[in-house]
Formats: C-alpha cells, sequence, structure tokens
C-alpha cells in the first residue's frame, strides 16, 4: 500500500520548490526574505521555509499544518518551528509581519465559517500591518476541467516505484469542486485514492470575506509577474493588509 509518509515524500517529487525555475516559488521567497517574522500557514512539507533558512533568513520562520506525514519531513530541519493545526486553530497574538499560503493552500478553506475562523486566526497572528500572501485558482479558468486520468502524471519515487498520478473530478457544488487524487502502479492499478475539495472563489466573494476579517487589500495580480486580474488569468494573487 501507499502510505502516508509515502505520500508526503511523493508530493515533494512532484511539487519541488525552486524559486529559479517556478515563478510562484520566487514571487513568495521575495516576500519572505523582506519580512522579519513569517507563518507559513499550511506549510505542507515545509520546503518554502526550508529555503529560506538555508539561503539565511535570520529571522522567526513557524510552519503550521495539520498533516503529521508532511510535518515529519518538514521537521528534518530542525532551525524552523513546527505546528500541527489548522489556520482556525492558530493563537498567536501580532506576532508576525508576514503570513502565507501557498500552493493554492487557501482553497481548501471550504465553508464560509472556515473561511471566517481562518481569516481571523491569521489577522490575530500578524503584527498591525502585517501582510498577509496567498493564491487561489480563478474560476473562471475552470482548471479543474483538465483533471482527468488521461492527464496523468508519471513518475519514479524516491524508492525507485514506477508510478502514475491523476485527478478526477467527483462532483461540482456550486463554487466548490470534489475530486478524487488516484496514486496507482503504471498499468493503473491503484494504491491510494485521496478525496478532496476545493473552494473556488471569485474576487468579489474573496474580498468581501477579507474585508469582514479587517483586511485590506493592497495588491492584487492575475499571474506570477504581478500582471493585473483579467478575465483570461488564471491566479487571483492576493498580498492584504492587516487594518
Amino acid at each position: 500500500m501507499f502510505s502516508d509518509d509515502d505520500a508526503a515524500a511523493l508530493y515533494d517529487l512532484l511539487n519541488p520548490w525552486d524559486p529559479a525555475v517556478w515563478p510562484g516559488d520566487g514571487f513568495y521567497e521575495q516576500l519572505v526574505r523582506a519580512a522579519d517574522a513569517v507563518l507559513d500557514v499550511g506549510c505542507g512539507t515545509g520546503a518554502m521555509l526550508h529555503r529560506a533558512r538555508e539561503q539565511g533568513h535570520p529571522g522567526r520562520l513557524v510552519g503550521l499544518d495539520p498533516d503529521r506525514a508532511a510535518l515529519r519531513r518538514a521537521r528534518r530541519r530542525t532551525d524552523v518551528e513546527w505546528v500541527e493545526g489548522t489556520a482556525a486553530t492558530a493563537q498567536w497574538d501580532a506576532a508576525f509581519d508576514l503570513a502565507t499560503m501557498t500552493g493554492h493552500a487557501f482553497q481548501c478553506l471550504v465553508t464560509d465559517a472556515e473561511l471566517r475562523t481562518s481569516l481571523r486566526a491569521i489577522r490575530a497572528a500578524l503584527r498591525p500591518g502585517g501582510r498577509f500572501a496567498f493564491e487561489t485558482r480563478h474560476p473562471r479558468a475552470r482548471a479543474w476541467e483538465d483533471w482527468r486520468p488521461w492527464n496523468a502524471t508519471e513518475v519514479t519515487d524516491a524508492a525507485g516505484r514506477p508510478l502514475r498520478v491523476w485527478h478526477e473530478v467527483a462532483g461540482v457544488d456550486g463554487d466548490v469542486v470534489t475530486f478524487h487524487s488516484t496514486t496507482a502502479d503504471p498499468d493503473g492499478t491503484p494504491l491510494r485514492v485521496d478525496r478532496t475539495s476545493l473552494r473556488f472563489l471569485d474576487e468579489p466573494t474573496l474580498d468581501a470575506f477579507l474585508t469582514e476579517a479587517e483586511f485590506e487589500v493592497e495588491a492584487r495580480y492575475g499571474d506570477w509577474a504581478r500582471g493585473p486580474v483579467t478575465d483570461g488569468s488564471r491566479e487571483i494573487i492576493t498580498i492584504a493588509c492587516r487594518r
């Protein structure tokens, strides 16, 4: 079978953090470098904070995630703080000048209650004037329509196993898309199937939640080159400031 630890290791293989290659990674790296204290919400295996410390970041770096297997990989580096929990359970008070949610982690906040509670907790964790940076997939791009078995990724994991990985939509309910992620042998025999729901917020709805949580949008981009959001944008990238 394909364990949680296997899945966490595969995530790193499929999603290498490299600002020199991936514009989104470079975007966040610039923000992290400029911040004295950083909270990475939904840090996963900790790749962003690992690199920040490797590059000489001297300040406080904290990663928060509910996935124990991912945190076990993150904790291979001990000069970063790693905390098990969700955005809604964060209990810091004015401790950071930057909070981030990378890798579309913001979309895992599916219900209105999750969004409200999480945004309040993130705001409380920021110092006055602190910034919250995150991205969501633009709903008009309808990214989920490409999540099909025939778009599988083929990869060889660290144990030398050839694998196929694909996503398949199970249902769309308003702005929430539920899908299955399958990890399989090369012949398609499933080793593991995970079910996930993501919320695709449009700009007005997103900004209403931010305003309610007492954030002010400082910058909004439609791509990692900091271009404007247009009907053709695949991303809604936001930097919000704590009021």
